[in-house]
């Protein structure tokens, strides 16, 4: 038999994937506070981290696009200015270069070291425009960077429809140029990048759609920044290395009780199908014992689906307790209903003491908004209880459904504090955000075939079993993230996905061991993402 470690002969496998372990998300605000802190305080100066954007930034586009002419577009800012340094340094690689500015009368000799960059205005005619941009292998965006606030204005929006309209490959330096660095909205026109290199760390509007649409691939560069740690900056983005780092590993010598004992509290009488897929995720992340409490007409298919946990009927209230209170973790809500008396089953379970990690999901969310949960106040610590609500589930919450796809990010903060508790907002991007610190993860390994119903359920199942393995809640949430969306990219059912198929690849993705280098051998190299799909 072949090992889930090892792929088939017949197997497809996709790109193993890479970030380093610690990969911040900083909006365009605060990477300009850190801007200025490095340089003013920390003793950077400002030219050499120009000197190093620019020389990393020609180096991944040189080995993404080694071949034909480059045309640099380089505005008024740093971020033509890193584009000035892009120039020069192809250049000085033989590579044919030219630069067409906007905003400024000449480029800069300092920045070209005398060096005989071809350089010029970029063409106000339109066809004379097009006609440069069909002649170039690869087009470099240094336009505007991420101080942009609004549309950009013409002569730059000009520009960009040009750019779109061209057949030509783009590379963005640190954002598209009409980004949002903050928010990721799009205002007015906005480059379509084929890759995005960030300097220093992806700017957060290029993780949230739209952004995140316009961006491309996303390669995160190390530019020669203090830590960004010395830093109050709440974005962090999971990575494979940070997952690879914070699992719980099984020791050499256990039991299945010292492996987390979690209890799925789901299924109401013909809905038993959100059970089954919450115990998939549970068994299939290395839940040691798991119990599953639902209504009793739901047991023949639950033990026939789940036959490797134990049943609970849900209605027998001596039996639910003894199973909670045997248990390392809760996750409740798929299917229960919200009707009274699944609240008082569940607030009954909530008012019980113990140290126990708590997950509530889908119904027992509804019924937590509507204030029909009075013990949970109580039950469990902050940093052991987490939230999984979709837009619709967050509207109950207390947020509507426009202000969390318009701000989902405060709005993943407000409820952490406000509940005290993590929150897993999904979406696309989905994120976490901490109950006890300002702190918010972002998803980069979601996609839009994720957007079934059932796969909320594998979800909560598997952010379950890491609680009841000893995480705290902000990081089995992440972990539940990235795991099921490297679980679905590796099924590569495309469209046809399953919740089953993502539950089923959980035996590979676990057995995965990140890329310890980036796919391009560039050590400077932080973050490497795909376009999204």
């Amino acid at each position: 038999m072949t090992s889930p470690c090892r792929p088939r002969p017949d197997a497809t496998w996709l790109p193993r994937p890479f970030g380093r372990p610690e990969v911040y998300a900083p909006t365009g605000r605060e990477a300009a506070a850190f801007d200025r802190w490095a340089i003013n305080e920390a003793g950077v100066p400002a030219a050499v981290l120009m000197e190093n954007a620019g020389r990393a930034a020609a180096l991944v586009a040189d080995r993404l696009w080694p071949d034909g002419p480059v045309l640099v577009l380089a505005g008024a800012g740093n971020n033509g200015g890193d584009g000035v340094v892009l120039a020069r340094t192809l250049l000085s690689q033989r590579r044919e270069v030219r630069i067409l500015h906007l905003g400024r009368d000449t480029v800069p000799d300092p920045l070209l070291h005398g060096w005989p960059v071809p350089a010029g205005p970029i063409p106000s005619d339109a066809a004379a425009l097009r006609s440069v941009l069909a002649e170039a292998g690869i087009v470099v965006d240094a336009l505007l960077g991420t101080g942009i606030r609004g549309s950009p204005r013409e002569p730059f929006a000009r520009v960009i429809r040009a750019v779109n309209r061209s057949r030509t490959p783009v590379v963005s330096l640190d954002v598209p140029s009409g980004v949002d660095a903050d928010r990721g909205k799009v205002p007015g026109k906005a480059v379509r990048a084929d890759v995005t290199i960030a300097f220093g760390a992806p700017k957060l509007g290029t993780l949230l759609f739209p952004g995140r649409g316009r961006a491309g691939r996303i390669i995160a560069v190390e530019i020669g920044f203090p830590p960004l740690g010395a830093r109050a900056i709440p974005g962090r983005v999971i990575t494979a290395g940070w997952a690879g780092r914070h699992r719980p590993r099984r020791r050499p010598v256990t039991h299945k009780k010292a492996e987390g004992q979690l209890l799925i509290v789901a299924g109401s009488p013909g809905v038993a199908g959100a059970a089954v897929l919450a115990g998939r995720g549970a068994l299939r992340a290395g839940v040691g014992y798991l119990r599953v409490a639902s209504h009793p007409e739901n047991r023949e298919i639950l033990q026939a689906a789940l036959p490797e946990a134990l049943f609970v009927n849900a209605l027998d209230g001596d039996a639910l307790g003894e199973a909670a209170e045997a248990s390392d973790a809760l996750a409740a809500g798929p299917g229960i209903g919200t009707d009274g008396a699944a609240a008082r089953r569940l607030d009954e379970l909530l008012a019980l003491p113990g140290p126990r990690g708590l997950l509530l999901d889908a119904d027992a969310l509804t019924l937590l908004g509507a204030g029909a949960l009075p013990a949970f106040p109580r039950a469990s610590s902050p940093a052991r209880r987490l939230l999984t609500p979709h837009p619709g589930e967050m509207a109950r919450l207390g947020a509507s459904r426009a202000e969390t796809l318009g701000h989902p990010v405060g709005v993943a903060l407000r409820a952490a504090e406000r509940y005290r508790s993590a929150v897993l907002l999904k979406g696309q991007p989905s994120l976490l955000a901490s109950g006890t610190e300002e702190r918010v993860w972002v998803s980069t390994g979601g996609s839009s075939e994720l957007a079934r119903a059932g796969t909320g359920d594998v979800l909560s199942g598997v952010a379950g079993a890491f609680l009841a393995r000893g995480a705290d809640a902000a990081t089995a949430g992440a972990l539940a993230l990235h795991y099921t969306g490297r679980a679905a990219a590796l099924a590569r059912r495309g469209e046809a996905l399953l919740p089953t198929d993502i539950a089923e690849s959980m035996a590979r993705v676990l057995c995965e061991t990140p890329l310890r280098r980036p796919v391009l051998g560039l050590q400077f190299v932080l973050l490497d993402l795909d376009r999204p799909h």
